[in-house]
């Protein structure tokens, strides 16, 4: 299956929102392997966010991602990278529908609340980025069975 990296960013934990958005996903189905709280620096953002360094707001960003500690989380399961991008709405905030992580917590670009990898391929590069193979976990979900029908997966 699938794995993905959810970053909850400095603005959903100042808001209180690091349940809500875990509940979410999990109510969802995908499964949690990963987890922790880290302090971002630069060499981790300068890396993270290498694409942007030339753009005006590169320090505006980093600076926000270094206001408080993150929650890093990683995700397991069945187009994980597309549907948690589907679950945490667009960029934008004010453009991102209700019922979406953004549409629903946010209003910035910013202060957007989460990170989401944006393909399956900047998930593998992302998540060893950010956590040790000894931090991702694999265990059974009981529940497996009843999110996916026999010919969705392979255990």
């Amino acid at each position: 299956m699938e794995k993905t990296l959810l970053l909850l960013k400095p603005s959903a934990i100042q808001r209180g929102l690091i349940g809500e958005i875990i509940s979410r996903i999990e109510k969802k189905g995908l499964r949690l392997v990963g987890i922790k709280m880290m302090q971002l620096n630069d060499d981790i953002l300068n890396e993270h966010y290498a694409h942007l360094q030339h753009k005006p707001f590169f320090q505006n960003i980093k600076n926000s991602m270094m206001a408080t500690p993150i929650v890093a989380t990683c995700w397991e399961g069945v187009g994980a990278v597309e549907v948690i991008r589907l679950m945490t709405g667009v960029t934008n905030s004010r453009l991102a529908l209700p019922g979406t992580i953004r549409g629903d917590f946010s209003m910035s670009v910013t202060e957007n609340i989460v990170h989401t990898s944006d393909s399956p391929k900047t998930a593998i590069t992302e998540i060893k980025r950010f956590f040790k193979d000894e931090e991702l976990f694999d265990y059974e979900m009981a529940s497996l069975g009843y999110l996916y029908a026999k010919d969705e997966f392979n255990p």
